[in-house]
């Protein structure tokens, strides 16, 4: 109960009203008309039929699309449909390969994780928030093309700045708003000009060993380029930055770090894949996803109409599961859920993979490991902890 009482806080200290409200719906059946709100789905199968029914229901009008087109146009993927999307899709077939991602977070990452290690080798704590924050800079930065010099304690605010701003993006959206002023828009412009600006430098440079190269390489114009540097600045620090330090909380709280770490030590991939899916499941990073109908349609037992918001609640749907289990498989409708499904399955899973990979490989090296310090993050979109302090046990 303790160990399911700290991941409760760091939802709470989110979303105090709104999550609550999220898991009482899940009371409601596997799906709930809610006026005002939409059509919520609270079921695993469900929610799969509805991702992968890209003729019925789309990512424009009330979902994320109305937040981010304005301020990163509409070549960013995420907010993208019908043959732009399977043009971009077919473009990038080949981009993220899990030993493309393993090897540009090998080359990105090892250096700083390298100096967490040396930290917990020396019996000194380390924050799993900033070195998170860290490596995703890292990764963003190499991603849009920003080259980082000068000595290590530089490189680190710099990443650090990099995580920083696409924070700062996030932190304009609030919960039940998708839609920005046009102030906030304005200030996420400015934000994002000099990502775009060093964006554009990389694609016309056109070198193929970096990864804006790469994009050009694979077809991408320029805009586009931009626009999917832009989704990378929110997706691959935001959602990262909640998931990894929250991963090795819970595995902490439940007992299982230590066995994980041994399991990893001693070459078996199992539990560590294991640890990671079941964690992701209690977890949920993306909570929610959003769809628009687009013509009518069911779903489960209740009519949809076309302009109708279908709320896929992920954290419903992965919770009606049960408790944490180590041993639990997931059945082929939950498997990476909260990571989307069909047409719009989040391109950078390989990447973030790779990165959850060798944080926790490094962490794991020095196990077993206790939590020293820890706060959760008020008041943000993403649950996270503000800080979470390990240290040698």
């Amino acid at each position: 109960m303790r160990a399911g009482a700290h991941e409760l806080r760091v939802q709470l200290a989110a979303h105090p009203l709104a999550y609550p409200v999220v898991r009482l719906l899940a009371r409601c059946g596997p799906v709930v008309r809610v006026p005002g709100l939409g059509v919520v789905v609270n079921e695993a199968a469900v929610a799969r039929e509805v991702l992968t029914d890209t003729g019925t229901f789309r990512s424009g009008g009330g979902t994320e699309a109305d937040l981010w087109t304005p301020v990163f146009g509409p070549s960013m993927l995420v907010n993208m449909d019908g043959p732009d999307h399977r043009a971009m899709r077919r473009k990038l077939a080949e981009f993220f390969t899990p030993a493309y991602a393993g090897r540009l977070v090998e080359s990105v990452c090892a250096e700083p994780l390298a100096r967490v290690a040396e930290t917990l080798g020396r019996g000194r704590p380390v924050d799993v928030v900033r070195t998170t924050k860290i490596v995703a800079g890292a990764l963003t930065s190499a991603l849009v093309g920003f080259t980082v010099t000068g000595p290590a304690a530089e490189r680190d605010a710099a990443y650090l700045r990099m995580a920083g701003q696409a924070t700062a993006i996030i932190g304009l959206v609030k919960l039940g708003r998708l839609r920005l002023t046009d102030r906030q828009i304005a200030q996420a412009r400015a934000i994002v000009a000099e990502i775009g600006a060093t964006t554009s430098l990389a694609w016309a440079e056109g070198d193929e060993n970096t990864a804006v190269g790469r994009m050009r390489q694979f077809g991408l114009t320029e805009a586009e380029a931009r626009g999917l540097a832009s989704a990378f600045l929110i997706a691959g620090t935001e959602t990262i930055a909640g998931l990894l330090p929250r991963l090795v909380a819970v595995l902490h709280d439940h007992g299982e770090l230590t066995g994980v770490a041994a399991a990893h030590r001693a070459g078996d991939p199992g539990p560590v894949a294991a640890a990671i899916s079941e964690t992701a499941r209690l977890i949920t990073p993306a909570p929610i996803i959003l769809r628009n109908a687009v013509r009518p349609g069911r779903i489960g037992g209740v009519a949809v109409r076309p302009g109708d918001r279908v709320v896929v609640s992920t954290l419903n749907c992965a919770r009606a599961y049960g408790r944490f289990d180590l041993g639990r498989a997931h059945p082929p409708e939950l498997r990476h859920l909260w990571f989307g499904a069909g047409p719009h399955f989040c391109l950078g899973y390989p990447l973030a993979m790779a990165e959850v990979h060798a944080v926790l490989g490094t962490l794991f090296e020095h196990a077993p490991l206790r939590i020293t310090a820890r706060r959760a993050e008020s008041g943000v979109l993403f649950p996270a902890y503000r800080r979470l302090e390990v240290s040698r046990a």
